[in-house]
């Protein structure tokens, strides 16, 4: 972006377009003009710009399809709205199209000039954000456009998952399992290697395993015909059918009753499913992916789950970093989610104080991104100014957290001080678990809910390994 703010206004009124360009020029800006869309949108094709100011009454065309128009073609402008017969629909409209401020004449052209060093503030921010995307691994960038930005991050953890998911897109029959805690985006992960993969433009089914009634799972999974039990009125396809030549997801497949997940492993060796009541059988053509946030090897060892399973299922493993073990992710997906939110609410929350980023990067975050996203969408809600503060923080619900540097913080109940040391604490948790469980790593990272991988690198960091 230049240094110069680029500005053009479109109004057909030449007095107001006058009085406009001669305040913005002794400030600096760089000022083009027209009075009729015609006009602008030569202006707008042939000059690099960044603000338009723009009037809702113009000839040859109403100014909020000229917003559309413009938001559509050059979304990265950001477009002021002025008008002299506005209402509250109108702005409505004008919000929802885009503009990223709304002003009725007359107006002083100070609110003009403020209006537009908060919506140069966006821009950056914009850029900003842009700029840290485009270090993302070029296959990071195809996810993301199909996926969303669950996955985005500049972090090793982030760029070693994307190489991973990356390779394993190629080999495109191969069974993977995604390992990881609850709100790491296994889902995504699940999506991004089938997009990446020569599957991509097939169908890709989810399915949680939890929710599937254990009398149900051969009627879904498998399909059945009319008339096969009662209540069986017409003929329908299972989810391996209706995923063939595509990926079937199976999502918290732990919860997958024993009775059932022999069933799977013959599918899944075969290749072939029968209907409930008909004899003939079909080859389907899918990659299964699953997930589960629990280790599916230490549940075998118990005999929670088919061990046959899980060596059919984990012929590629892949493992999601939980966010506390990529931190250095969370200011861009702070930004990253406060400008989502503050668009979609119409709010100009232009930046995150640095002690709140502080106070983020030192929560534990058990829920992950999920909780992260929540965070923000609470904080955009209780901000009414231009930033974030570590007032509009909470977790979990609980009351916005306050700055407490060199403040004592006691116990409501009995009034002793109470320990925030981290580290402390989960040092001594793991060791706890350690204990509790006889010194087995598998039923400790079951029992601290997190992955035997990352309990591992845990005790490495505190010196727990003897």
């Amino acid at each position: 972006m230049a240094e110069k703010i680029s500005v053009l206004i479109v109004d057909d009124e030449p007095r107001v377009v006058d009085e406009i360009e001669e305040f913005l020029k002794t400030r600096n800006f760089i000022v083009h003009k027209a009075g009729a869309p015609s006009k602008a949108f030569s202006i707008l094709k042939n000059n690099l710009l960044n603000i338009v100011i723009l009037d809702i009454k113009l000839p040859e065309m109403d100014g909020l399809q000229v917003l559309s128009k413009i938001k559509s073609q050059y979304p990265d402008i950001e477009v002021i709205m002025i008008s002299g017969h506005g209402d509250m629909d109108t702005v409505i409209q004008a919000m929802r199209n885009g503009a990223s401020d709304y002003f009725a004449k007359p107006f002083k052209l100070m609110d003009i000039n403020n209006a537009i060093l908060r919506t140069q503030r966006i821009i950056e921010l914009n850029t900003k954000l842009k700029s840290e995307q485009q270090k993302v691994h070029t296959l990071s960038k195809k996810i993301l456009n199909n996926i969303g930005n669950q996955l985005l991050g500049n972090s090793k953890a982030m760029k070693a998952l994307i190489n991973m998911m990356s390779k394993v897109a190629k080999a495109e029959n191969t069974s993977v399992l995604i390992l990881g805690e609850s709100g790491t985006g296994k889902e995504l992960v699940a999506q991004g290697i089938h997009q990446l993969s020569s599957r991509g433009s097939n169908m890709f089914y989810s399915v949680n395993c939890s929710a599937v009634p254990e009398s149900l799972f051969e009627s879904e999974f498998f399909g059945h015909k009319k008339g096969s039990f009662t209540g069986a009125v017409e003929d329908k396809a299972g989810w391996f059918e209706i995923a063939d030549n595509g990926t079937l997801f199976l999502d918290e497949i732990s919860d997958m009753p024993m009775g059932q997940q022999a069933k799977l492993l013959r599918i899944l060796e075969e290749r072939k499913v029968s209907k409930v009541g008909s004899r003939d059988s079909k080859n389907v053509n899918v990659r299964v992916i699953a997930a589960s946030n629990t280790q599916l090897e230490s549940l075998a060892t118990q005999n929670k789950f088919r061990l046959d399973l899980f060596h059919r299922l984990s012929v590629f493993v892949i493992n999601i970093p939980p966010l506390r073990e990529r931190k250095e992710d969370i200011p861009l997906l702070t930004n990253y989610y406060l400008n989502q939110y503050s668009r979609a609410m119409q709010k100009q929350i232009l930046k995150v104080d640095n002690e709140v980023l502080s106070i983020l990067e030192q929560h534990n975050f058990p829920g992950n991104i999920r909780e992260l996203k929540n965070i923000i969408e609470r904080a955009v809600i209780l901000c009414d100014g231009d930033s974030i503060l570590p007032e509009h923080i909470s977790f979990s619900g609980c009351m916005p957290v306050k700055s407490v540097q060199g403040e004592t913080i006691l116990d409501e109940v009995n009034g002793n001080p109470l320990n925030f040391d981290l580290e402390k604490h989960e040092k001594e948790l793991i060791q706890k678990a350690m204990i509790h469980t006889g010194n087995n790593k598998s039923k400790a990272a079951t029992l601290l809910n997190i992955t035997w991988q990352a309990l591992d690198r845990r005790m490495k960091k505190y010196n727990l390994d003897s």
